[in-house]
C-alpha cells in the first residue's frame, strides 16, 4: 500500500509561490504577504498615469474644475471682495479635496470592475504597493491642481493672504491628497460607479457643512461641534484660515497640517486593508 504526498509546484512566472494539494487547488501568497516595494509602487503609478493620459475628461475634472469654480466664486462676490477673501482660501482647499475624491473613487472602482485589480493582485504585487502607487500617481496630479488653483486665486483673482503663498499651497496639496485617500478608501465599498458617486453625500457633504465654512464651529450646537472636531476637513479649513490671517507659522497651523496629513495616511492604510480584488 503506497502513500501519496502533496507536491509543491511552481506557478506561472510572476505570480509568486504556489502549493498544489491533493484537490488540485493552488494557493498564492504573493499578493498579501509581499513586502512593499518601491519598484512595484512606481510601476503602478506609471501605469495609472499612462491610463489617465488617455482620459482627458478626468484630467480636466481634476485640474481645471477647481480653477473654474474659484473664478466663478470671485465674480459672484465681485461687489464684495472681502467676502471672497474670507471664504476663498477655505474653498481653495475644499474644491481639490472634492474633485480628487470623486475621480479617485471612480477610477479605482473601474479598475476592479474591469478585472484589472484581480490580474494585478495575482502577481507579486501587494495591496500596499497598489494603494501607494495610486496615491503617488494622483498625488502628482494633485500637485499640479493645487499649484494652478493657488496661483489663480492669489495672483489672478486677488485673494488677499497675510501669510506665505507656499503655506497656502501646502495646505491645498494636503487637502487634495486627503481627497485621494478618501476616494481610494470608499471605492472598496461600492459595486458600481453610480454607488461611488453616492458616497459623496455621505462622506463629503457632512464635512462641508460642519467644517466652519458657513459659521464658526464654536457657534454650532455642542453635539455638532464635537462631531466637527473629529472631521479632517475642519482642520483643512482651519489651516487655510491660519495662513489667511497670520504672517508667520503658528502652532495651530502646525497642528492642522499634521492632522490632515495623518488622516490621509490613516485612510490610505485603511484603503489597503479593505481593498478587494473584484466587486461582489
Amino acid at each position: 500500500m503506497s502513500t501519496t504526498t502533496p507536491s509543491t509546484t511552481p506557478t506561472k512566472a510572476g505570480t509568486g509561490t504556489g502549493t498544489t494539494d491533493g484537490t488540485g487547488r493552488t494557493g498564492r501568497t504573493g499578493s498579501t504577504t509581499a513586502p512593499v516595494s518601491a519598484a512595484r509602487t512606481l510601476a503602478t503609478a506609471a501605469r495609472v498615469l499612462r491610463q489617465l493620459r488617455h482620459d482627458p475628461r478626468s484630467i480636466a475634472l481634476m485640474i481645471l474644475v477647481p480653477c473654474v469654480m474659484l473664478f466663478l466664486l470671485r465674480h459672484v462676490f465681485d461687489g464684495s471682495p472681502r467676502t471672497f477673501d474670507a471664504i476663498g482660501a477655505s474653498l481653495l482647499g475644499i474644491f481639490p479635496l472634492i474633485t480628487m475624491f470623486l475621480v479617485t473613487s471612480i477610477a479605482t472602482l473601474r479598475e476592479r470592475t474591469s478585472g484589472t485589480l484581480e490580474r494585478l493582485l495575482a502577481m507579486p504585487l501587494g495591496k500596499a504597493d497598489l494603494i501607494t502607487g495610486y496615491a503617488l500617481a494622483f498625488g502628482l496630479l494633485a500637485i499640479v491642481q493645487s499649484a494652478l488653483a493657488t496661483g489663480l486665486a492669489v495672483w489672478a483673482l486677488g485673494l488677499d493672504v497675510v501669510g506665505s503663498t507656499w503655506l497656502l499651497l501646502l495646505v491645498a496639496l494636503l487637502d487634495a491628497l486627503l481627497g485621494t485617500a478618501l476616494g481610494l478608501f470608499v471605492s472598496a465599498f461600492a459595486s458600481s460607479e453610480f454607488q461611488a458617486v453616492q458616497f459623496m453625500p455621505a462622506v463629503i457633504f457632512p464635512q462641508l457643512l460642519l467644517c466652519g465654512l458657513f459659521t464658526p464651529r464654536p457657534n454650532m450646537q455642542p453635539v455638532l461641534e464635537a462631531i466637527s472636531n473629529v472631521l479632517p476637513m475642519s482642520y483643512a479649513v482651519d489651516g487655510m484660515d491660519e495662513v489667511l490671517r497670520h504672517p508667520d507659522i503658528t502652532g495651530d497651523f502646525v497642528r492642522d497640517v499634521l492632522i490632515v496629513a495623518g488622516c490621509a495616511v490613516l485612510v490610505l492604510a485603511l484603503g489597503a486593508a479593505t481593498l478587494r480584488r473584484r466587486t461582489a
